[in-house]
């Protein structure tokens, strides 16, 4: 009989393990504006700023960032008419530095922005827009003024040491100061970052750079118009296939379908359920990612089909059966997660109907 070593308990001569304290908890992620403010760089911070513009409602035929050696000071330019830099735009000077942007600082580039419009690079901006992560009082205080602004400009001209100036011949330094003393100094100003990402949350940008962020506002519910609509066509049809089934006799099309009060009840109901998921797609196309509620309708779907293929009497029972299952089914987290309601979910069951990937009523159950 051979002589077989004994069992040791479970874990035996392997160190203890280390029961962590409840209170630990995983880091959270940081905030948008932590992102943006400490973990941008400056190529990154342009991209942030050249998204958030077109959401401003100005009519910008074109958004153009040329941030860069030789931009000639400008960042990213909205152009307003298809002059581009020849007729009105507007410029976008991108500052991510780790400290607040300070006058010091802002005046170089307001600088340099005469220099070239007087070289005849391009002509002056209609709005010239400091974006920074924080500004110093001092510089929102001196740009609230912009009378003050200009005289303290002319008065720091003749002093100024940056090489793009000291290299101008002294008639082309007049020239510069003579622009900018017919420069009405409002046109600069400060975006305030909270704006910015007030803004920014609007665009569909927003859900691909902080997709852990959540949103501010949902999707507007669409009521189900009077008149069908096109795309409702198919669904609509898979479910007159359910009521003729059910109804014989007495519905054949769907104009008879509002005589049956439970047929016509029932898809009511189901309307308003599609247009609570066409809500949510809408959304989801024109605020986030039209991605995110392919990912939901797949998510309702993976579910749902395997209750649709078992063996039911007719059409209703299936329906039914399905649309119960999709109330509560699980999905992936997305930023659109907040806003998938039991409604929802039963809707996108008649979004799948729409492309034959759910049908009600089959030959071999009649």
């Amino acid at each position: 009989m051979l002589d077989l070593p004994q069992s040791q308990p479970a874990g035996a001569g392997q160190p203890p393990l280390t029961v962590l304290p409840h209170t630990l908890r995983m880091p959270s992620m940081p905030s948008p504006k932590q992102m943006v403010s400490a973990l941008y760089g400056p190529d990154e911070f342009e991209e942030f700023v050249k998204e958030w513009i077109p959401a401003l409602g100005s009519r910008y035929v074109l958004v153009e960032r040329h941030g860069g050696t030789g931009d000639h000071g400008i960042d990213v330019a909205g152009y307003l008419s298809q002059q581009k830099l020849e007729g009105e735009w507007h410029n976008y000077q991108c500052k991510r530095y780790a400290s607040a942007l300070s006058w010091s600082t802002a005046v170089v580039e307001m600088r340099k922005m005469f220099v070239f419009a007087q070289a005849g690079h391009f002509t002056l901006p209609r709005r010239y827009v400091f974006v920074a992560p924080r500004f110093a009082r001092t510089l929102q205080q001196t740009l609230a003024k912009p009378t003050d602004a200009r005289s303290k400009f002319l008065t720091e001209w003749d002093s100024a040491t940056e090489k793009f100036v000291t290299d101008l011949s002294a008639e082309r330094r007049q020239a510069v100061k003579d622009l900018a003393a017919a420069t009405d100094f409002s046109i600069f100003e400060c975006a305030d970052l909270d704006e910015v990402f007030e803004l920014h949350r609007t665009t569909p940008h927003w859900a691909e750079r902080f997709p852990h962020a959540p949103l501010s506002r949902g999707p507007d519910m669409i009521q189900p118009p009077a008149q069908h609509r096109a795309d409702e066509a198919r669904y609509v049809r898979h479910l007159l296939d359910v009521y003729r089934e059910r109804y014989p006799g007495r519905v054949t099309d769907l104009e008879q379908v509002s005589s049956v009060e439970e047929a016509d009840a029932h898809l009511k109901r189901q309307r308003v359920a599609f247009f609570a998921a066409e809500s949510l797609r809408a959304f989801a196309r024109d605020s986030t990612l039209p991605e995110y509620f392919d990912r939901l309708q797949e998510d309702v779907f993976d579910i749902v089909v395997e209750v649709a293929e078992r063996a039911y009497p007719n059409g209703w029972e299936r329906h039914a059966a399905v649309a119960e299952a999709a109330g509560s089914v699980q999905v992936t987290p997305t930023i659109l997660t907040p806003f998938v309601q039991p409604l929802t979910r039963k809707g996108i069951c008649h979004h799948l109907a729409n492309g034959d990937r759910l049908i009600w009523c089959r030959e071999e159950e009649t």
